[in-house]
């Protein structure tokens, strides 16, 4: 892939001169630019940044979406009135929220928070509303006949059960949360990556952009390999 790069990048820009230098940078550009991030500590303090930022907003809504969507299940009358609008706020772009986060908390970190839980916390909600109700019927009965009801059946039965769709609400709601965690970033004062990368826009430094917009990936994909993905394997392995 880096010699493709490379080969459209001479070709492009060096050869046809179709593309300016600074509108497609070359791989050893984006090296070098990369290694002065990493030598004056920017990358390492934006990266520690965005990562306490997202965790956080990650927690949340975590917690506020399995609670709502808990509470859609258990009331007919909710589940009835309220999803519909769920799902529609769910379509609706984080980036949306944004002038409600900046005249509720200011141009800071608690704004960029309120975006990743609002931006998220519906798509969790949904996740847990149709894995508890596509749990197989039969799980619920053996637990009534075997004397569990009340608060034990969802203890014991129905959250364990739902786990697999939960986690894979849990992944897409990763995903969320780096979106609106980029989108608040760009727009707040903060030294996360957003930050950096409207600065590379802003400079016209495109190789600056390109290294951001690299770790934003990696960054995505090992928490994807190394924690959320294990998890739902071990989960799946278990239920199936």
């Amino acid at each position: 892939m880096v010699a493709i790069w490379k080969l459209i990048y001479k070709l492009n820009v060096e050869y046809l001169e179709i593309w300016k230098v600074y509108s497609f940078p070359s791989p050893t550009d984006v090296t070098k630019t990369l290694l002065n991030l990493i030598g004056d500590n920017t990358l390492g303090i934006a990266i520690l940044a965005s990562l306490k930022i997202v965790i956080i907003g990650y927690i949340i809504f975590i917690v506020i979406g399995l609670i709502l969507g808990i509470i859609i299940v258990k009331f007919r009358y909710i589940d009835e009135n309220l999803t519909s609008l769920i799902l529609g706020l769910q379509i609706l772009p984080s980036i949306c929220w944004l002038p409600f986060a900046i005249l509720w908390y200011g141009l800071n970190e608690s704004s960029i928070i309120f975006i990743i839980v609002i931006g998220s916390v519906f798509s969790i909600a949904i996740s847990v509303e149709s894995s508890i109700k596509n749990i197989n019927p039969i799980y619920i009965k053996a637990a009534k006949t075997l004397g569990a009801k009340g608060r034990r059946i969802y203890i014991d039965v129905i959250l364990p059960a739902s786990m697999p769709g939960f986690v894979a609400g849990m992944k897409q709601g990763w995903l969320f949360a780096w979106r609106a965690l980029m989108a608040g970033e760009m727009l707040s004062a903060t030294t996360g990556l957003g930050q950096i990368l409207i600065m590379g826009r802003d400079l016209s430094d495109i190789s600056q952009v390109i290294v951001i917009m690299l770790f934003i990936i990696v960054l995505g994909l090992i928490v994807e390999n190394l924690i959320l993905g294990k998890i739902e394997k071990n989960i799946k392995n278990r239920w199936e």
